[in-house]
């Protein structure tokens, strides 16, 4: 009898639940979603913490993805590389204005969702 198995099955845990295994495009689609539903909630009224944090989170999102499609084994080609690190650029500006009081929140959510379109294949090339 094997009661004292800790280990839970792969199958059963997290992104491995009934759906196989995750893919890098399948992360990255849920941490758009993710942030996004979070500006989406938060973009009603005047800033507050909410807001701000996901404002925040999309920063960091943005800045995490700038990083990576800067190193040099990144096997994205080179102009969509720059694409997207320009995008980046636009999206951490955006945030910082939002922030300060000067931008508005719907260009970062709209981004965002064409991205999510994009790593779903949903949107012509």
């Amino acid at each position: 009898m094997n009661t004292l198995n800790a280990v839970t099955p792969m199958n059963d845990y997290g992104p491995y639940r009934s759906h196989g295994i995750r893919t890098e495009r399948d992360i990255e689609y849920e941490a758009f979603s993710q942030i996004t539903r979070m500006m989406r909630a938060a973009s009603q009224g005047p800033l507050e913490p909410v807001q701000v944090m996901a404002i925040h989170r999309n920063n960091e999102l943005w800045t995490t993805l700038a990083t990576d499609l800067a190193q040099p084994g990144n096997q994205l080609p080179v102009e969509t590389r720059a694409g997207l690190i320009s995008l980046a650029g636009f999206a951490i500006r955006q945030g910082h204005a939002v922030l300060n009081g000067t931008g508005d929140i719907d260009p970062l959510i709209d981004v965002n969702v064409a991205i999510m379109k994009g790593l779903r294949g949903t949107v012509p090339e």
